[in-house]
């Protein structure tokens, strides 16, 4: 039969004493709650008075002890309705001792050694002490705890519709699910319940305070008449005995409200922590050895101050400086560790490809200037370089119809103190350098005197020029000189690096967003040309071959209707692009001609012309090119160079005149002599335009 017993006792899953009470914790409960009650009216023997005082104690205790475990509020959901069942409990103990105490003079060995041995026996230290608690507990700690779950309870309140508009916001988005939710929506609202039932909860406790004063009136009052008036006692016996009975019943009662105070304090003040109360407090005071230390070395300080005992000092000062370096060595070897044991994952971890796809993108337009340059940028120091490289955007905008990317601006190291470096995509196009605090002076070609300084060329259009101080301005400006400062030579500089690049900077994607862009206002010029007609592509090499003869794309209206009529007819882009010069002839000629309407260019030879017309032939991806004896080709563009450096050292723009077949073929023929050589046909020249010849490519003397 034991052998079963034991058997039976040990069975996983049999219930415990444990087990089974707390089962039936409602009744457990609903009976404690009718004790109570019956208590208030019941008088109870004193051994049993003697246990529910220790009970109360000891429960208030346990209370105190949960707080500090519990990591936020809502763990300990059920303190407020706890609150109020300590309280009453509380109340029905005093009812029950102040009955012994009125009734036999006695109750019993609990309050009597409160009364006796905690206060000496002393009722007037015994009332003191009393008044004490009751003034921490009334004025300290209930009212702030009170104050706590007052804002506590609004501010939750005030914040539910935000926090659920939040959690509305996460479902939508796929972030938390459906339980989630609804998980995150419970919490909410019970933590609005907690802390409004804990603002309603915290006037228990300031009312068992002022019951307990008035207990303690009540009990000393009875006392002496009973003592005088019914046991025969003299007022000095009755003030006495009933006095350190009186004191010790309320020293009895107010150390469990004082602890159920503090918890009050606690679990409203509580914010949700990592850990409980104890394992965040230390760990978050100790993280700080610097604080310790400073905090040792005061008091230290204090102990040497004359009048101040020194040993109290000099201990409490030495032992948290002791506590200070032993925190700081032990943060030294923990980190220490650390390093040692992520050098030895990271020797042993197998290496990983580098991710270089973050390095691969490159800045269309970039411009790098040296050290010495900084000065011209920082606008705390005046500089303005920054505004005005954003001014070229706009005007190049406005000028070719081209709308760049930002313009990086950033310094480099590797050049000189007062270099400066354009790239493209990269690769640098131009490189120029000043001299710093001084001035650029060029000549146009109508200034004679000359100038005292550093000789030089002008980086942007190749201009003889000298570097002046800014003495020599109004010098300079009175002889003819054009004067420009640092920052508008780089601006210059850049601004002419742009229009001979403009080609090299608008990519396809710019391509497509200038079509985009058009296409809201102007849907049909697009829609009618992109993507039956022309890709983007086709469209995008158009577009740069206009800007490489810097022809402005602004009018995209009028290329792209342009480009709609003739694509039905050829897909040669180069074609394509001659057709849209034609239709930009006003903008193109607007450059070139005086203010009478003449234009003064150098016309071809008819035979040339004819020529290199008919020497085009047909590439294998569809265009055309000039293909002519290379002699002749050559003996062309001698010729051609010869007449426009003629021209040129006459004063007059080089413009070249020739027939629309022979136009784009002559530019190509000339690009890497004369890069920069304007070439027109006929169709693009104005019918109100007159043309004056200055000069005439022939090749009379060389045979055919």
């Amino acid at each position: 039969m034991t052998t079963n017993l034991a058997s039976a006792e040990l069975k996983p899953g049999a219930p415990s004493f444990v087990g089974k009470l707390l089962g039936h914790g409602d009744l457990l409960i609903a009976g404690l709650v009718v004790g109570i009650v019956v208590m208030m009216v019941v008088p109870l023997p004193k051994p049993l008075l003697d246990v529910l005082l220790t009970l109360n104690i000891s429960a208030a205790l346990a209370v105190l002890m949960a707080t500090f475990y519990t990591k936020e509020p809502l763990q300990f959901s059920i303190f407020p309705s706890l609150l109020l069942v300590a309280t009453l409990f509380r109340l029905a103990l005093n009812i029950s001792s102040t009955r012994l105490i009125l009734l036999d003079g006695d109750a019993g060995e609990v309050i009597e050694a409160f009364g006796n041995f905690v206060v000496g026996g002393n009722v007037v230290v015994g009332l003191i002490v009393f008044m004490i608690l009751i003034v921490i507990q009334f004025v300290v700690i209930t009212n702030g705890a009170g104050r706590v779950a007052e804002v506590a309870a609004r501010f939750t309140l005030d914040a539910m519709p935000g926090k659920q508009m939040a959690i509305d916001a996460d479902l939508n988005a796929g972030t938390i699910t459906d339980e989630e939710a609804r998980r995150r929506r419970e919490s909410i609202s019970k933590e609005a319940d907690f802390y409004g039932a804990m603002d309603g909860a915290s006037k228990f406790v300031k009312g068992d305070a002022i019951a307990a004063v008035l207990i303690v009136a009540i009990n000393l009052v009875g006392g002496l008449a009973i003592g005088i008036f019914q046991q025969g006692m003299s007022v000095g016996e009755a003030a006495h005995h009933f006095s350190l009975l009186t004191v010790g019943e309320g020293l009895v009662a107010q150390i469990p409200a004082l602890l159920i105070s503090t918890a009050t304090g606690i679990i409203v003040t509580r914010a949700a922590g990592e850990s409980n109360l104890g394992t965040d407090l230390t760990r978050q005071i100790v993280a700080q050895p610097r604080a310790l230390m400073i905090t040792g070395v005061v008091v230290v300080g204090l102990g040497l101050m004359p009048g101040l005992p020194k040993i109290p000092f000099f201990l409490i000062g030495g032992v948290v400086i002791a506590l200070a370096v032993a925190l700081r060595n032990g943060e030294k070897k923990e980190q220490q560790a650390a390093e040692v044991a992520e050098s030895t994952e990271l020797a042993t971890r197998p290496r990983e490809p580098e991710n270089v796809a973050a390095l691969l993108p490159l800045d269309p337009l970039e411009l790098e200037i040296g050290y010495g340059l900084i000065p011209l940028v920082d606008e705390s120091d005046g500089g303005d370089l920054l505004a005005r490289v954003a001014m070229v955007r706009r005007q190049m905008a406005t000028e070719l119809g081209l709308s760049l990317a930002p313009i990086r601006l950033r310094d480099n190291i590797q050049l000189a103190s007062h270099e400066y470096a354009v790239k493209i995509r990269g690769v640098e196009v131009a490189r120029g350098a000043l001299e710093p605090g001084q001035l650029l002076a060029m000549n146009p070609g109508t200034a004679t005197a000359p100038l005292d300084g550093l000789p030089t060329t002008e980086p942007a259009f190749g201009l003889p020029a000298v570097w002046i101080g800014e003495a020599q301005r109004e010098q300079a400006e009175v002889a003819g000189y054009t004067v420009v400062d640092s920052a508008s030579l780089i601006v210059t500089h850049l601004s002419e690096v742009i229009r001979h690049h403009a080609a090299d900077l608008l990519g396809r994607q710019d391509t497509r967003a200038l079509l985009d862009g058009l296409k809201e206002r102007m849907p049909a010029a697009v829609e009618e040309l992109v993507p039956d007609l022309m890709s983007v592509g086709e469209v995008h090499r158009v577009l740069q071959s206009l800007l490489r003869e810097a022809v402005p794309i602004r009018d995209l209206v009028t290329v792209l209707e342009t480009l709609g009529d003739k694509a039905r007819v050829t897909k040669d882009t180069g074609l394509l692009a001659e057709y849209c010069r034609q239709a930009l002839a006003r903008a193109i000629c607007v450059r070139f001609i005086d203010a009478d309407e003449t234009l003064r260019a150098v016309t071809l030879d008819p035979t040339i012309d004819r020529e290199i017309a008919e020497s085009v032939a047909r590439t294998e991806d569809g265009g055309t090119a000039i293909a002519m004896d290379p002699a002749r080709a050559s003996a062309v563009l001698d010729a051609l160079v010869a007449e426009v450096n003629r021209v040129t050292g006459l004063g007059h723009q080089a413009v070249v005149l020739c027939s629309g077949a022979c136009r784009r073929h002559l530019k190509a023929l000339s690009s890497h002599a004369l890069p920069t050589l304007t070439v027109l046909s006929y169709n693009e020249i104005l019918p109100t335009v007159r043309i004056e010849p200055i000069g005439l490519v022939t090749l009379a003397q060389v045979p055919a």
